[in-house]
């Protein structure tokens, strides 16, 4: 099996047209894992068992975050989320600070998810971020994310969608995923709810925490990831090519704070 990353540096999209300002609007709904380019060639259906793991948090010191996770910026206009391991209670997990930033850190992988279709994860936050809203452009921010980055057959796309992958790899250097969805802590939107990201259709959230309830404490998660992206997106998944964590409060100026345990995969009905 063949990779290929390309790491090229965004044109600045203020000095471009209005196609290529609309291109990077879509960079930016996708970029948490257009730093890792999806695979040349898959041979067959890959299974869990024989594709990279999400590497285990608990399983590393305090400190940097090494690899195979990535630190994934966004665009350069963007400061940084600060991603760090630290030491909570006898056990390592990820630590993220954003404070008017936004950034997010990715592991690449390729498994046919029906292979192992259960993710498991647990993440605690300090507080809300005030005024966010995942339905408005200018207020979707989140304090925790969870980010899975699936391949798919981008000819079958409307022609507009596919006139904006073309623009934004073109403005990128960097084949995007086809689709992404995210698990998400929101403000006030319900629970089980869908959420279609502002700036493009090819990413969808589905709030799987909300509100003050649960704040400051850890909070267990189980999510059927295939059935999930079949109500999101309404087909079936390609291969997940991308795990991935976000904690953002750039569109609200605001400050966010989570900690992230260890992200698990396992076999089970769908």
């Amino acid at each position: 099996m063949e990779y290929r990353v390309r790491r090229t540096i965004c044109r600045n999209p203020n000095a471009a047209p209005s196609r290529i300002r609309q291109g990077s609007r879509w960079l930016t709904a996708l970029a948490t894992l257009c730093a890792i380019a999806l695979p040349i060639e898959v041979a067959g259906q890959p299974s869990l068992e024989s594709a990279p793991l999400p590497a285990p948090f608990s399983r590393d010191t305090p400190g940097a975050v090494p690899p195979p996770w990535e630190p994934v910026k966004l665009t350069d206009r963007k400061k940084p989320t600060l991603y760090t391991l630290v030491d909570d209670g006898g056990i390592v997990v990820l630590h993220a600070k954003a404070v008017a930033a936004a950034s997010g850190l990715a592991q690449f992988t390729v498994f046919d998810i029906r292979s192992a279709p259960i993710v498991e994860w647990r993440w605690k936050v300090s507080a809300l971020i005030d005024g966010a809203d995942n339905h408005v452009a200018a207020k979707e921010d989140a304090p925790a994310r969870l980010l899975f980055a699936f391949d798919g057959d981008k000819s079958r796309l409307p022609l507009v969608e596919r006139a904006i992958f073309y623009v934004t790899e073109t403005l990128s250097g960097k084949e995007l995923p086809y689709a992404l969805l995210q698990y998400v802590w929101a403000n006030k939107a319900p629970v089980g709810a869908v959420i279609e990201h502002p700036y493009t259709r090819r990413v969808r959230m589905i709030v799987v925490a909300s509100g003050a309830d649960g704040v400051g404490t850890w909070q267990s998660f189980s999510r059927n990831v295939y059935d999930d992206y079949l109500l999101a997106f309404g087909e079936a998944p390609g291969n997940l090519v991308g795990i991935g964590v976000l904690t953002d409060a750039d569109n609200t100026g605001g400050s966010a704070e989570a900690w992230y345990g260890d992200i698990r995969f396992r076999s089970g009905d769908r």
